[in-house]
């Protein structure tokens, strides 16, 4: 009697032991994006790293939504954190006006104490490239411009036409209006087009000028040239992961872990692997393995 009592004792004991155990263990980290190419990309970079230089696990939520979706997402802790740009932290989450020449370290001194006030977030130390604003032309069309102020030149005696999507018509600082204020434009029109359709309309000679994205794979498979923004008009948007603060809390390795990626993914860089997705059609996540592999930040 005594034995089997005994027995009980031990195995319940052991149950409990284990439970306890168990509830120790971390949840895996829950990393999101946005629904386009480099966004499906970049939670998987982060998330082999994380995984190959420590003890967490990961989990992707990615192509969640735009910022409009990630940030409450990030607020609420459904997700733990994403890559974002310096650029729309400040002007479409913390509703900061921009200011022309400001630095890549002002705009992330503005978007790093702003989330930590506000959202209860931060942000770690940027990945090295930044997907910002160029305005683009096709290559047929004639223009020889390198710069935002060459392109304001050809426009005054050019029938140029401006496409755009809808929202930058309307944006403050950084939109349309402002635009041709700081360079004197003078466009024959202007089209608003989605952003998918708007590279296709500049090739086809629908407009003349877009404002593209820098690491956007479609200005080389559409054959576009580049202009560099010399006023410095656009705020810098730098890629940099944004994490919750309760998160680096709970996991304390995981900020000096991440900091391990500040520096090492080039504009080149980036945009190449958005081009074996868009063009060659790989996948995302393998995409991801094999820059960091090849990188030698993590091994095969």
């Amino acid at each position: 009697m005594k034995k089997a009592t005994l027995g009980i004792f031990l195995a319940a004991t052991t149950v409990i032991a284990g439970c306890g155990s168990g509830g120790d263990e971390l949840d895996p980290l829950v990393i999101g994006g946005k629904p386009w190419t480099e966004q499906y990309i970049l939670p998987y970079i982060l998330g082999e790293y994380i995984e190959a230089n420590s003890d967490y696990t990961v989990e992707y939520e990615d192509g969640l939504g735009e910022v409009s979706i990630l940030t409450p997402a990030l607020e609420k802790g459904d997700i733990d954190m994403y890559v974002e740009y310096t650029g729309t932290g400040m002007k479409d989450v913390l509703k900061e006006e921009s200011v022309p020449g400001q630095t890549s370290e002002e705009v992330l001194e503005i978007v790093r104490a702003g989330y930590e006030e506000t959202l209860g977030a931060t942000w770690l130390e940027p990945l090295g490239f930044e997907n910002g604003y160029t305005l683009a032309y096709s290559k047929d069309s004639g223009y020889d411009a390198e710069t935002y102020s060459d392109l304001a030149e050809i426009s005054k005696s050019e029938d140029m036409s401006f496409g755009a999507p809808h929202p930058f018509y309307e944006r403050k600082g950084d939109g349309f209006d402002d635009l041709v204020t700081t360079y004197p434009f003078e466009f024959a029109a202007t089209e608003s087009f989605d952003p998918a359709i708007m590279y296709e309309a500049v090739k086809s000679g629908e407009v003349d000028v877009i404002p593209a994205f820098t690491t956007d794979s479609r200005i080389g498979l559409f054959d576009l040239a580049t202009t560099e923004d010399d006023l410095s008009f656009f705020p810098k948007y730098d890629a940099a992961p944004v994490v919750r603060l309760e998160t680096l809390e709970e996991y304390p390795e995981l900020k000096e872990v991440l900091n391990g990626l500040a520096g090492k993914i080039s504009e080149e860089e980036m945009l190449a692997m958005n081009s074996r997705v868009d063009v060659d059609q790989e996948v995302a996540s393998d995409v991801a393995r094999e820059f960091l592999i090849e990188k030698g930040l993590i091994e095969e």
